[in-house]
């Protein structure tokens, strides 16, 4: 196997423009809190997000607004609260992206299992 095909085998598919803030938000733990109890609880208000968190409700709105930026979360007026949802078809590209990436990951994984297989057949 020649290292510029075992390289180019390598390559990400082209990253979708808005990527990097994406994954960006995903960093940080707060958020992937909020995005889980979204995803556990349905739409859920800042009151509702930030019970039981140790995390004051300005500081859940702030990350709210970090996560509906990149579009993973969106809000709704219910009368006087602002209740929040995950937004799972943005989520899902995100996830179509990263699996898409594993697969070639694992594609590398079995030519090097085959590779050394090869070799060590060679030698006996």
């Amino acid at each position: 196997m020649s290292s510029k095909r075992g390289a180019a085998a390598l390559q990400p598919p082209p990253a979708p423009p808005d990527a990097v803030p994406l994954f960006a938000a995903l960093g940080d733990a707060t958020r992937l809190r909020l995005l889980g109890r979204l995803s556990a609880g349905g739409p859920l208000s800042i009151t509702r997000l930030s019970e039981g968190t140790g995390v004051t409700r300005q500081a859940i709105t702030r990350h709210l607004h970090a996560l509906g930026r990149v579009g993973l979360v969106r809000h709704a007026r219910r009368g006087r609260e602002r209740v929040w949802d995950l937004n799972r078809k943005r989520l899902e590209k995100a996830k179509q992206y990263l699996d898409h990436i594993a697969a070639q990951w694992d594609d590398a994984a079995e030519r090097l299992r085959a590779f050394v297989e090869d070799k060590r057949g060679e030698q006996r």
